[in-house]
């Protein structure tokens, strides 16, 4: 018979895999399709921003390109906040500060100000919104772990397709000034919700068994390798980011169909982040993380010997599935080899390998693409990169005697 003291229910409520673990997911999924829906919205304030401020693309782009720098780079530093304090804390502060980031963007009359404001504002709410949630989650789950990750991640790609469209059609009616304040005090209050819902977890590391120093973790081969690894394959993802519209319209496509390929892109790594994520439960997340570190680089063939709109469809449908299910599983794989304990900061540097890329990408590509005179020269960029990302890995095995902490459990 179950007992009906608060105490117990309580203790029934907090365990790992429970619906008090699901609740804890859905507000990973809010934060990410939050943050990310809000940073990938800034395209569709571009035109209008230049316009006003009288600046040129490369000018006002550097709102995006500032924010992003930001955002992962003051990664480590929120993940490490979220391990030493309550995560609801963090997030609360992130919500203030990307909430106020947006709404007083609208306000500024300097671009400067503008740099100022919108960089540090979105990029530290982001991250203090970000990491903490997703950190969070590891500790939740034993059984269904990497479903779990595989779902929360599944907000990022959510939030980019969602957000914009809503923000095109707000500054269409109202500018952009009033979207920004419209966006700020929306993304606050879902953001404080959030928080709300945040709850330490009840998966720690047991007594007895002693965390390991930071400078062991990253100074580990395993670790070396991953994030090396992650460098050099999403390096590679920016070139069709970059260069596959302009490589369909040479080929036939027109605009619209040319676009659609990047929202087909961003839509499959949905799926992936769904639908795989139920696979590396199975198959185990390390195996899962290379499996599609391989599918991306082996995505780069396809598009190179894609000769018409269905074949470009098939690459982009291939690649996001794979990008999306990596994104989902990277938590993974991390605390299988350094466990629950420190999981924000391992998880907050490890990402910042994704800004490295993000400088590297597109100029890496652009420079391929002017010494060959052909977007074929990208393209094998991105493969041999891709490749390197997946050798870099492939011999990698599970740690032979992984943290009780790391799994929940021992095996």
């Amino acid at each position: 018979m179950l007992s009906d003291r608060p105490q117990d229910r309580e203790a029934t409520a907090a365990k790992p895999d429970s619906l008090r673990a699901w609740l804890m997911v859905a507000a990973a999924f809010l934060a990410s399709f939050v943050v990310f829906g809000v940073i990938y919205s800034f395209g569709v304030f571009l035109k209008p921003m230049a316009a006003e401020f009288d600046a040129n693309a490369a000018g006002a782009s550097a709102f995006f390109s500032i924010t992003a720098a930001v955002f992962y780079t003051s990664g480590a530093v929120t993940g490490r906040l979220a391990d030493r304090f309550e995560p609801r804390r963090i997030v609360v502060i992130g919500a203030l500060s990307l909430g106020s980031g947006l709404c007083l963007t609208a306000l500024a009359d300097d671009i400067w100000i503008c740099y100022l404001i919108y960089g540090i504002g979105v990029g530290i709410g982001g991250a203090c919104c970000y990491l903490p949630p997703l950190a969070m989650i590891g500790g939740w789950f034993v059984r269904h772990r990497n479903t779990a990750l595989g779902i929360a991640a599944a907000g990022t790609g959510c939030g980019t397709m969602v957000l914009p469209p809503i923000a095109a059609a707000l500054i269409q009616h109202y500018g952009w000034r009033s979207t920004n304040i419209i966006f700020g005090i929306a993304a606050a209050v879902v953001l404080l919700g959030c928080a709300a819902m945040a709850t330490l977890p009840p998966v720690a590391r047991p007594a007895g068994v002693p965390a390991q120093p930071l400078k062991a973790i990253f100074g580990s081969p395993a670790f070396v390798l991953l994030y090396l690894s992650w460098v050099l394959a999403t390096t590679a993802l920016f070139v069709p980011f970059v260069f596959l519209p302009a490589f369909a319209r040479d080929h036939g496509a027109s605009e619209v169909a040319a676009a659609a390929l990047v929202s087909t892109i961003g839509g499959a790594s949905i799926l992936g982040r769904l639908v795989m994520g139920p696979i590396g439960d199975w198959l185990g997340v390390l195996s899962l993380f290379k499996l599609t570190v391989l599918m991306m680089a082996v995505s780069y063939a396809i598009w190179l010997l894609s000769s018409s709109y269905a074949l470009l469809a098939i690459f982009a449908v291939v690649l996001g599935i794979a990008y999306g299910s990596r994104i989902a599983a990277v938590p993974g794989v991390l605390i299988e080899y350094y466990g629950l304990q420190n999981v924000g900061t391992v998880l907050g540097v490890f990402f910042t390998a994704s800004g490295l890329s993000a400088l590297l990408g597109p100029l890496l590509a652009g420079i391929a693409v002017d010494l060959t005179a052909s977007y074929s020269g990208g393209i094998i960029f991105a493969l041999t990169t891709g490749l390197l990302g997946f050798v870099a890995i492939a011999w990698l095995r599970r740690p032979a005697q992984p943290m009780f902490g790391a799994t929940g459990g021992p095996r």
